[in-house]
C-alpha cells in the first residue's frame, strides 16, 4: 500500500537504509527529478502524544525552511489518509561519519579539520536562524560526494529566538554526545549543548571512540567535570587539542559559542 501510494505521486521505492522508533528511511527513484532521493516515513500512529503534538511539526517545521549547502534539503512532505508522513529528502551516498569511523578509523587531522569546519558551518546557520540541533552525532552527520558533510535529522531540534537567552530543561538526543548541564537536567541554553555535542563529534573522529563511557552516568558525568583525555598513540597539533578541550568545557560559561569556533585559529 506504501508504495502504490509513493508511486501515485512518481516515487519508486527501493531499500531500506535506516531506522529509527518511529520511523524508517527509504531511497526511492523520483521520477520527476530523475534521481534517487531519501525517503523519511514517519508513522504517526506509533509515535507518542508528545512526539506526535510538539516535535514532529517542529521537525517539518524546520526541515523544510533551512537551506544550506551542509544540510540535508528537505524536498517536500506528503501525508498519506494511513497516519504515516512522507519526508522527501536529498540522498547521501557515502553513509555516515560513524560508519566511516567504523570502517577507517580514526580519520587524519586534516580530514577531521575539513569536515568540522562543514559541520561549524551547518551549526553556525542554524543558531543565526534561531534553531538548535540538540541531537549532534556521528550518525546524524551523513556524507555526499567528494566527502561533503550533510547535517540531518532535526527531530529533536528547537527553535528560539535569535538574541534570546531562551532556557529549557528537556532531555534531547544521545547520552554520549549530551552535555553535563543536559544530563543534570538543569535549565540550559541549546545552543551551548550544540557545542559540548560538536565537541563529543571532532573527537570521535580525531580517537575513533567516544571520549566518555556512557553506560555508567553518574562516572560519566565525573569525568565530564574532570576533562577529557587524549589516547597517547595517536598526535594532534596544539590547536586541535584546545579545540576540542574547549568545546567540552562542563562549565557553560567558559564553553566555546559557535563564533569563537569560528574565530578559533585551529
Amino acid at each position: 500500500m506504501m508504495e502504490q501510494f509513493l508511486l501515485s505521486k512518481g516515487y519508486l521505492m527501493g531499500k531500506t537504509i535506516g531506522e529509527g522508533t518511529y520511523s524508517k528511511v527509504k531511497e526511492a527513484f523520483c521520477k520527476k527529478q530523475q534521481k534517487t532521493v531519501a525517503v523519511k516515513i514517519i508513522d504517526k500512529e506509533a509515535g507518542p502524544p508528545d512526539f506526535i503534538q510538539k516535535f514532529l511539526p517542529r521537525e517539518l517545521q524546520i526541515a523544510q525552511t533551512l537551506d544550506h549547502e551542509n544540510i540535508i534539503k528537505v524536498y517536500e512532505s506528503i501525508e498519506s489518509e494511513d497516519g504515516k508522513i512522507y519526508l522527501i529528502m536529498e540522498l547521501a551516498k557515502g553513509g555516515d561519519i560513524f560508519e566511516l569511523i567504523v570502517k577507517t578509523g580514526p580519520l587524519p587531522e586534516e580530514q577531521a579539520q575539513a569536515l568540522f569546519q562543514q559541520l561549524v558551518k551547518a551549526i553556525r546557520y542554524c543558531h543565526d536562524r534561531g534553531v538548535a540541533h540538540r541531537d549532534l552525532k556521528c550518525e546524524n552527520t551523513l556524507l555526499g560526494d567528494e566527502l561533503t558533510l550533510k547535517l540531518a535529522d532535526f527531530g529533536f531540534a528547537k527553535i528560539f529566538s535569535p538574541g534570546s537567552t531562551e532556557l529549557t530543561k528537556t532531555f534531547c538526543g544521545s547520552m554520549a554526545y549530551a552535555a553535563p548541564e543536559v544530563l543534570q537536567g538543569v535549565p540550559h541554553d541549546s545552543r551551548g549543548s550544540d557545542i559540548w555535542s560538536m565537541g563529543v563529534v571532532l573527537y570521535v573522529m580525531l580517537c575513533g571512540h567516544l571520549p566518555f563511557d556512557d553506560t555508567d552516568i553518574p562516572k560519566m558525568l565525573w569525568h565530564q567535570q574532570n576533562g577529557i583525555s587524549f589516547p597517547n598513540h595517536l598526535t594532534f597539533s596544539q590547536g586541535c587539542r584546545d579545540l576540542v578541550r574547549r568545546m567540552l568545557e562542563p562549565d557553560v560559561t567558559l564553553r566555546l559559542s559557535i563564533e569563537d569556533i569560528c574565530r578559533h585559529g585551529w
